[in-house]
């Protein structure tokens, strides 16, 4: 964050050239700011700490872990792709008072968070990109920057543990349905071959997710 305070001011000549200092995040005023769609409590590091210059320009930068909520859409699990967005708002200040602007575009953005990005999980960031509205509420404007986050499950894991597997039940359920074999052995095959499927349902059910309205076609 990056803001100005005329009231906070100095000649560096008159202080033995110091043009910056550094003080506590609480000694001045800073913007607050919300997520709207957090959930949970913030775990925010202990570097509560903003920068001062001579000019009046202030700079802070707080690292903090927060939980959002996100509406999945699973419909082609595991080759789905996932927008969750974070909104951030000061509702205590309308645009009169306080106006938020980005400092960096969205192609910055979304490069900087490439290259702090966990590229070893589940998900696959692939897209950044940032809206600036207005939305009025008690007949008063405020200025929300809300943050689009696009992701792309990997899904090898559930490809080699589920899908494979899949297809080879049936592939041989086919094979034994048609093969050159008595009634006896097949009736003795389908019943392995549907304790595999039941199996296979039950690995299915503990990997999907469950907080979508659509169910996954790969479960239907």
């Amino acid at each position: 964050q990056e803001w100005m305070n005329s009231l906070a001011t100095w000649d560096p000549r008159d202080f033995c050239n110091i043009s910056r200092i550094a003080l506590p995040l609480d000694a001045y005023w800073s913007p607050p700011l919300f997520i709207l769609e957090e959930v949970g409590d913030q775990k925010s590091s202990r570097m509560e700490y903003l920068v001062i210059t001579h000019d009046g320009g202030f700079n802070t930068a707080l690292p903090f872990q927060v939980t959002v909520t996100c509406g999945l859409k699973i419909l082609r699990f595991p080759f789905d792709t996932q927008t969750c967005n974070i909104s951030v708002a000061s509702y205590l200040y309308p645009v009169t008072d306080l106006i938020m602007r980005m400092k960096r575009t969205p192609a910055e953005m979304k490069k900087i968070s490439q290259s702090n990005f966990l590229t070893d999980g589940e998900w696959k960031f692939t897209n950044l990109s940032i809206v600036e509205s207005i939305e009025e509420s008690e007949d008063m404007r405020f200025c929300i920057m809300t943050y689009m986050i696009s992701m792309e499950r990997r899904p090898i894991l559930y490809v080699l543990n589920l899908i494979l597997p899949t297809c080879a039940l049936y592939l041989l359920d086919m094979a034994v349905l048609f093969g050159p074999i008595s009634l006896e052995e097949k009736i003795n095959f389908q019943i392995a071959i549907i304790l595999g499927s039941s199996m296979m349902a039950v690995i299915l059910n503990n990997m999907l997710p469950t907080s979508s309205n659509e169910p996954p076609i790969i479960g239907t």
